[in-house]
């Protein structure tokens, strides 16, 4: 019945973020370069008519590159998306979309005006059906086609420049592995050559905004497919673990009771089939992922390389990284020193920040640790540990940026790797995000962590309700008590003037002062602050 229900909301409810948008991965909008679909609402172009958006040019970042990639022109994924398209919505006010026909990250409503904020809980706080329905959903995600989006199977140039569309459906949980590879794989380079130092998600500053977006969307998605609008990613604090805590039968699954690579029989993951994880084939192929299985989801946590990885990553660790206080530093790639950035993401010793390309620590130390699908960067999102563990390392981002508060300066400008400068848009999502735009807290873009929630300070009124509830169990009290002070008042008042009365004149000591002076109606009064 559950499954019923949920197949029910698929067909009503469309998925808002992804790659290449359905609509557009067809000839027409290739040979034009131009993705600007009708939003349902009124059937015009990024619902211009409800002045939603419109179809506009897209401006390209012009600020230099560092030198990572010495190439020009070789890559479809240089200056996203404009190998694709020129032309797409661009929305405004808080609407967000292809066709401008979703809200911005946090906010809600008919016309995207209502401010929401949810929270992401640590996995092991969440209650058993809260937990269940977690895992059902993820396996929901992993059997539900994409409806609005469509991956690409073959290059542009493979493609005919357009002329000859190269794309397939896929279901919605691996079209995001899908985006992880295809933002991190090698440059196809012709002939059996390829160009492995280029990453438009990781090794540089990108790496943080980039999955946090990553995250966002699909949260999105996840509650679009299930109709179920407070569904939240939860994280798994791994700070001091002494081994993998979710992997067992009632989370994540746990190890084969015969085959130590794979997962028990007993979880559902077990069944599930990772994607895009052959690299050396696609590369001497000069091929893209097409999304074919590939085999079961491999994980043997522990069992790794411990001269890489000795252990999982300490709270120590942890807040050495929060207390560096630069973003970004150096080459800004994975040999820069005292980065915050280049720290969390483990390629600089977590307790120096000096570069150690022989070490994985912090984010990289968990990948490595888990001795499978997710030790391999560009096919790691296969395993649905992943959405946990990054989950938990965007919350350390967001500790840093509340410690700190970084201006959006911060974030380079120009010189990162490619892709990576703070106006470059951000590989491969349609719509379009740069990276600057999620260089900011959370709560500005719609959630907040159990674990980092501060105290509430109320509000005026709740701080006069006690006090008005008693005031009103002894209001008469109060009453006949001013009564009371008035006729005191009134007496003591009838008193006084009786005696000055029987004294007769007033001296010149008690003389008022001023008093029909020239300059009575002249005065001003001032107040110091």
């Amino acid at each position: 019945m559950l499954l019923f229900a949920l197949a029910f909301l698929l067909a009503i409810l469309q998925p808002s973020t992804g790659q290449f948008p359905r609509v557009c991965a067809n000839v027409q909008s290739l040979l034009s370069k131009e993705c600007c679909p009708p939003w349902d609402g009124d059937g015009s172009p990024c619902g211009e008519l409800s002045r939603r958006g419109s179809c506009q040019n897209i401006l390209l970042s012009q600020a230099p590159l560092g030198p990572q990639f010495p190439f020009s022109g070789v890559d479809d994924r240089e200056d996203w998306p404009s190998v694709f398209y020129n032309r797409t919505c661009r929305c405004e006010g808080n609407f967000m979309g292809f066709n401008c026909g979703e809200c911005k990250f946090g906010f809600s409503g008919l016309n995207c005006t209502e401010r929401q904020l949810k929270t992401r809980r640590n996995i092991f706080q969440l209650t058993a059906s809260e937990k269940n329905k977690f895992l059902a959903y993820l396996n929901l995600a992993k059997n539900t086609p994409s409806q609005d989006y469509v991956i690409a199977t073959g290059t542009y140039a493979q493609m005919n420049n357009g002329s000859n569309p190269m794309f397939r459906d896929i279901n919605v949980y691996d079209l995001f592995v899908w985006m992880h590879y295809y933002a991190s794989r090698d440059t196809l380079l012709g002939g059996s050559s390829v160009w492995r130092d280029i990453d438009f998600a990781h090794e540089a500053p990108g790496f943080l905004p980039w999955h946090r977006v990553f995250l966002l969307m699909w949260e999105r998605q996840i509650q679009r497919i299930t109709g179920d609008e407070n569904f939240t990613i939860p994280y798994w604090d791994w700070r001091d673990a002494e081994d993998c805590e979710v992997c067992n039968d009632e989370y994540m699954g746990g190890r084969h009771p015969t085959n130590p690579n794979l997962l028990s029989p007993a979880s559902i993951f077990s069944s599930w089939q990772v994607i895009c994880t052959w690299s050396e084939e696609y590369n001497s192929q000069q091929a893209l992922c097409n999304a074919t299985s590939e085999g079961p989801i491999r994980r043997n946590p522990g069992n790794h390389d411990k001269s890489r990885t000795p252990r999982l990553p300490s709270s120590a660790e942890v807040e050495f990284c929060l207390s560096l206080t630069q973003y970004e530093s150096g080459s800004m790639d994975k040999m820069a020193n005292y980065s915050f950035r280049n720290t969390l993401e483990g390629f600089a010793d977590p307790q120096t920040a000096i570069s150690n390309p022989a070490q994985s620590g912090l984010h990289n130390a968990l990948h490595i640790y888990m001795n499978g699908s997710m030790s391999q960067v560009q096919g790691s999102a296969n395993d649905p540990i992943f959405v946990l563990h990054h989950a938990f390392v965007d919350s350390i981002f967001e500790r840093w940026l509340r410690r700190h508060r970084p201006m959006l300066e911060v974030y380079p400008a120009a010189h990162a790797p490619i892709g990576h400068n703070r106006e470059n848009y951000m590989v491969p999502f349609i719509p379009l995000y740069r990276n600057g735009e999620f260089f900011k807290p959370s709560r500005e873009l719609g959630y907040d962590y159990e674990y980092l929630q501060e105290p509430a300070l109320q509000s005026f009124q709740d701080f006069l309700t006690p006090y008005l509830q008693q005031a009103r169990q002894i209001w008469a009290w109060l009453v006949g008590a001013a009564v009371l002070g008035g006729i005191v008042t009134a007496v003591l008042t009838g008193l006084l003037r009786a005696c000055r009365k029987k004294k007769g004149g007033t001296s010149s000591e008690i003389q008022p002062l001023l008093t029909e002076s020239e300059d009575y109606n002249n005065l001003t009064y001032q107040s110091n602050f």
